[in-house]
């Protein structure tokens, strides 16, 4: 296999560039990530259907990867309840080496071809879960196990990786292929490579929560109010919906919780008292 992430940088004597020359460079490179996503759309969109389908039935969808792949999982999963509204345990983030990972690398613990369903099985999958691997190289052990482990018990299963014909690809139903090219720095796949997956990460949720109705016209009506900025956020929402003064807008989300909540509230309470005019 041809591990194009591990091929040399286009820029050479990078010590000696200027502090402009090196950030012109890096940005110059990162323009390219966009246009190559865009090719693998028709295989996001596979697994967006295929997700949003299982999810309707009460399935889930687990991201599994090592090292920065991980993490980036990882971030996308944790921030589905806070901007969605759906309950934590829905978008699962696992990375090779357990929590301790996120922060600080865990030696080794990526190379274990066994690791990676056994994470999983701690959350007892059943068929209707859809597995996520995530590994710029394509190689990692612990992600293609946890795909193996996926396939063979029934589950649906996907890839994102950034080179072409990998084995972490092999095992996967649907195979995301976002081919970034040589790093900035040589081999640094946290750089193009991890934009790459960041971007699809966020093509995946943001798509499949629009699919299961967490979002009313481009609004993120189910999101939790953990905040003071959200609160003046879903408070204005409200007023542009249904027309109050912002006082009562802030009250009706309050008590409800949540923007299609107090939405919906309010809009039913109106409809009953009109019926009843009538």
């Amino acid at each position: 296999m041809t591990s194009v992430t591990e091929s040399d940088s286009l820029y050479n004597d990078l010590e000696k560039m200027p502090v402009w020359e090196i950030l012109e460079s890096i940005n110059q490179e990162d323009q390219k990530v966009p246009l190559i996503v865009r090719k693998s759309i028709p295989e996001i969109a596979r697994l967006v259907e295929a997700v949003v389908a299982r999810m309707k039935k009460g399935g889930r969808l687990f991201y599994i990867g090592a090292g920065t792949s991980g993490r980036l999982g990882i971030v996308d999963a944790s921030e589905i309840p806070p901007t969605f509204g759906l309950d934590h345990g829905y978008v699962i983030g696992l990375i090779s080496g357990g929590d301790g990972a996120i922060r600080k690398a865990v030696e080794m613990a990526e190379d274990n071809e066994e690791l990676g369903w056994k994470d999983i099985l701690a959350f007892k999958p059943t068929p209707l879960d859809v597995v996520v691997g995530i590994a710029a190289s394509g190689t990692t052990p612990y992600v293609i196990g946890a795909l193996k482990g996926a396939r063979q018990n029934g589950l649906f299963t996907a890839s994102i990786t950034c080179n072409p014909g990998s084995p972490v690809a092999a095992q996967a139903d649907v195979a995301i292929e976002v081919i970034t090219g040589p790093e900035f720095v040589t081999g640094s796949t946290r750089m193009k490579a991890g934009t790459a997956q960041k971007l699809v990460l966020n093509m995946i949720t943001t798509t499949t929560m629009i699919r299961l109705g967490r979002v009313k016209g481009n609004k993120m009506v189910n999101m939790q109010l953990t905040n003071q900025k959200l609160i003046r956020r879903g408070t204005k929402m409200i007023s542009d919906e249904l027309g109050l003064d912002p006082e009562t807008s802030k009250k009706l989300l309050l008590l409800h919780g949540s923007v299609k909540r107090a939405i919906d509230a309010y809009t039913e309470n109106n409809n009953d008292s009109s019926q009843t005019q009538a």
